[in-house]
């Protein structure tokens, strides 16, 4: 009987062992289970991605391996803030781990996406995918691609609760961001308004202004006229001088001219005394009107 039995739990590990050998992937996908229960997310990983190399199409690889990326990421980045509170400087450690993180959120993402449309699994299994995948898309702040994957966990799982309160936040935010950027719009549409009225009004003051300075041209051109027409009236100084000289010619001339004739009046006067003395008769005397 002792050696039946032995025989029996030989033949049974034979089996075991045969299907370990026949199917690696599962043995795998179990020893990425046991790391991931111990939070060895970067071990787990490993062998996710072992068992994936095995069969890529694997579910259970593919919806572990991303949860497994996930929970990596988000112990990375909190391991980094837990050190930026206690007052150590990573030392530009902070971009890297942040690239890192995100790398590791869109490689999670790619595989729920796969595992979410995944036809040979149930209804609960792929459930599971979107629900996850929402939570993938979240913490990368794609609030509307979060809200579309748990609308399609919650299709396939209706009382899913945790599916409903995702939901229901993450469409809340997606409203108060909306609301947000509205605000934002207005404000800048309103700024943008002032701008305009301003420089409308700046382009106003500046053609008033050239409707003066234009007036102001016009009004200079007008009594530089009037000077001009004056100065041309007004006779020039040489001009003024010349007519004064032949005035004064004029009026020299008559002086003379009298001066003229009242000597030959006198003369003619003694002359007509001279004649009356040798002759009597009478002399008409003539005078002569200049």
């Amino acid at each position: 009987m002792r050696k039946i039995f032995c025989s029996l739990f030989a033949v049974l590990m034979l089996s075991s062992v045969a299907v370990a050998q026949n199917m690696p992937e599962r043995g795998l996908v179990r020893k990425g289970n046991r790391l991931f229960a111990r939070e060895l997310y970067t071990r787990s990983s490993g062998a996710y991605q072992q068992a994936l190399l095995q069969d890529s199409t694997l579910f259970e690889g593919r919806y572990n391996l991303a949860n497994s990326l996930i929970r990596q990421a988000m112990a990375d980045t909190m391991a980094m803030a837990n050190m930026m509170m206690g007052g150590q400087n990573p030392n530009g450690e902070e971009s890297a781990e942040a690239n890192l993180s995100a790398g590791y959120l869109s490689q999670a993402e790619g595989l729920l996406k796969a595992a979410s449309i995944d036809s040979l699994q149930s209804e609960d299994a792929r459930a599971d995918a979107y629900y996850n995948l929402g939570n993938a898309q979240f913490v990368q702040q794609k609030l509307q691609e979060a809200l579309s994957s748990y609308r399609k966990a919650l299709t396939l799982r209706p009382d899913d609760m945790e599916a409903k309160y995702n939901y229901a936040y993450t469409k809340k935010l997606l409203e108060q961001q909306q609301n947000q950027n509205q605000d934002q719009n207005n404000d800048q549409n309103q700024d943008q308004n002032q701008n305009n009225d301003q420089k409308q009004n700046q382009n106003q003051d500046q053609n008033q202004n050239n409707d003066q300075n234009q007036q102001n041209n016009d009004q200079n051109k007008d009594d530089g006229g009037d000077d001009k027409q004056d100065k041309q009236d007004e006779p020039k100084p040489n001009e003024q001088d010349k007519q004064n000289s032949n005035q004064n010619r004029n009026k020299m001339s008559e002086e003379q001219q009298q001066q003229l004739l009242d000597a030959i009046q006198a003369q003619e006067d003694k002359t007509q005394d001279k004649l009356d003395k040798k002759a009597k008769g009478v002399i008409i005397k003539g005078r002569k009107n200049w």
